[in-house]
């Protein structure tokens, strides 16, 4: 299988090119991705995902694209500019990708997009499958334009899966990364109540996930990227302290962090319980489904 990935630098991207024989790479930067991935990339092509469309040599012999580039929703406040950043990042990247695919001599049989959770809204402890409706809030209105943006490669021929990925976890990066350093210092604790439901995955599922997709026929529209376990994060957060070895009692407040965060907080705060329905069906088996085995595993050299 010849593999072509775009936000191959990012923390999934880089994981899941070492599950891929000598893929080649889209990047705004090329030369610092030749620099960065070495060896894991057979070749790297310069692409800005909001100019236009990848050149048509990069799609040569590509059997399947691994799309997952977009700017971080988690990255400061949500300015008007920045939520036009977000959105453009994923749907006219998306738009200039398929018009790639498009135009290539000959078209690869599959592409894999990255979506996200944020597709269903904040849903209480309604049970979250693919086949849930979307919420109308800005998060899940980008979701919905960038799927769709995706899904317009299947006029051409294409298989295509949207991969509604939760908080990624994992070693060195991600949402993990930004929240070792309140829990180590002992001033972790649950967002507000800790009732809300947290759809998580191990970055090593969901590097495994994608190239489930990829290889598996049956896999086909929207797809939750997250483990069969979501957990409140009131468990999350003890789980957590249990592995760091630390007290997690300071439950952080919505209006504290609304005013530290701005719209963003909103996010922290919505519950989702997201179930992986398309991925357990399809055969799926997850390395890591419960939430203290996936932290024991990423924290446990280092604690």
């Amino acid at each position: 299988m010849k593999a072509l990935v775009t936000g191959a630098t990012g923390f999934v991207g880089a994981r899941l090119l070492r599950l891929l024989d000598q893929p080649t790479v889209l990047s705004r930067d090329a030369e610092r991705a030749r620099r960065s991935l070495g060896s894991l990339a057979a070749s790297v092509f310069p692409w800005d995902p909001l100019r236009g469309p990848p050149p048509p040599e990069a799609f040569a012999g590509v059997d399947v694209v691994l799309h997952l580039a977009g700017e971080s929703v988690a990255e400061g406040r949500w300015t008007t500019a920045q939520k036009a950043r977000i959105r453009d990042s994923r749907v006219l990247g998306t738009r200039h990708l398929v018009q790639g695919i498009a135009r290539a001599e000959r078209r690869p049989s599959t592409l894999v997009s990255a979506s996200a959770v944020g597709y269903y809204g904040s849903r209480g402890d309604e049970e979250l499958t693919e086949s849930a409706p979307p919420a109308h809030d800005f998060l899940a209105d980008v979701c919905v334009a960038w799927e769709a943006e995706a899904l317009a490669a299947e006029q051409h021929g294409v298989r295509v899966v949207t991969t509604r990925t939760g908080i990624v976890l994992g070693a060195g990066g991600g949402a993990l990364g930004k929240m070792l350093t309140p829990f180590k210092l002992g001033a972790g604790g649950p967002l507000g109540s800790g009732r809300q439901w947290m759809p998580w995955i191990h970055v090593a599922d969901l590097a495994r996930l994608y190239m489930h997709a990829a290889t598996t026929p049956a896999v086909r529209g929207p797809m939750n990227a997250v483990a069969p376990h979501p957990v409140r994060n009131a468990e999350f957060t003890k789980a957590l302290a249990r592995q760091l070895r630390r007290p997690a009692f300071l439950p952080a407040p919505y209006l504290g962090l609304r005013l530290l965060f701005g719209e963003f907080a909103e996010v922290l705060f919505a519950s989702q319980r997201v179930i992986p329905r398309v991925a357990l069906d399809t055969g799926f088996e997850f390395h890591f489904p419960d939430i203290a085995a996936a932290l024991q595993d990423i924290l446990s050299p280092a604690v």
